[in-house]
């Protein structure tokens, strides 16, 4: 990934990541192009079509209000994410947005697909990679599944051990999961918690920079360290 990536801890396409978003589309150099925007509302596809058409409609208004060219793309299963259909409005995206929902589903639908390697292909030229929730969560080593009190595998395209979204609102039924996810930090791992209307932007080989509303927290086995949001951090 060679653009700009946003672990968004929720608010997605709502009027709280309004600046962030404009952030990220200010960040193409696009030689006065309307920038090409592809969203995505993947992790939402076993919910069924009103929850697919929710976010797939709000996220076309959002970004419209942005002044981009939108497509919100069908990709919900399997057979939909190796639809070849999709690669040419993917590769040719200058930002893709993964909205929130079931991390392990989303994860499971686009490894290998057509679909993720299509995006590959945008991410690799410069396009930006913005994930809520679970899309975000899918960017780490391993994802916490609090359905199933243990973790799954991740993409590991972040160099994070863990994403967990929402952090400053987990119910306490799940804190000790969090406290688990601490305990399992090797050396040099680190865990990073994006609190609601908040959102981790940056690059892998930079700067990172808290924006929105709340904070970032980041663990390793040393500890905890708290950003603010105008505050900067490296992942390296």
């Amino acid at each position: 990934m060679n653009g700009l990536i946003a672990l968004v801890g929720s608010g997605e396409y709502l009027p709280v990541m309004e600046d962030v978003d404009r952030h990220l589309l200010h960040s193409l150099n696009l030689n006065g192009r309307k920038p090409r925007v592809v969203c995505l509302p993947t992790a939402a596809g076993r919910e069924g079509d009103v929850s697919v058409n929710r976010w797939s409609n709000m996220g076309l208004a959002h970004f419209q209000k942005l002044g981009a060219e939108v497509d919100a793309l069908r990709i919900i299963d399997r057979d939909s994410a190796d639809d070849p259909q999709w690669e040419s409005l993917l590769e040719n995206a200058d930002l893709i947005y993964f909205s929130g929902g079931d991390p392990g589903y989303l994860y499971q639908t686009m490894n290998g697909s057509r679909a993720w390697s299509a995006a590959q292909r945008a991410w690799d030229r410069g396009a930006v990679y913005a994930g809520c929730s679970a899309g975000a969560m899918i960017l780490a080593r391993r994802m916490p599944s609090f359905r199933l009190a243990g973790t799954t595998e991740g993409f590991g395209l972040v160099p994070a051990a863990f994403i967990v979204p929402h952090f400053d609102a987990i119910p306490a039924v799940f804190k000790p999961l969090v406290l688990t996810l601490k305990r399992q930090l090797k050396d040099g791992e680190r865990m990073i918690g994006v609190d609601e209307d908040t959102a981790l932007v940056g690059s892998l080989n930079g700067e990172w920079q808290v924006m929105g509303r709340s904070k970032v927290h980041v663990f390793t086995r040393k500890g905890e360290k708290v950003y603010k949001s105008g505050q900067s951090l490296t992942l390296s």
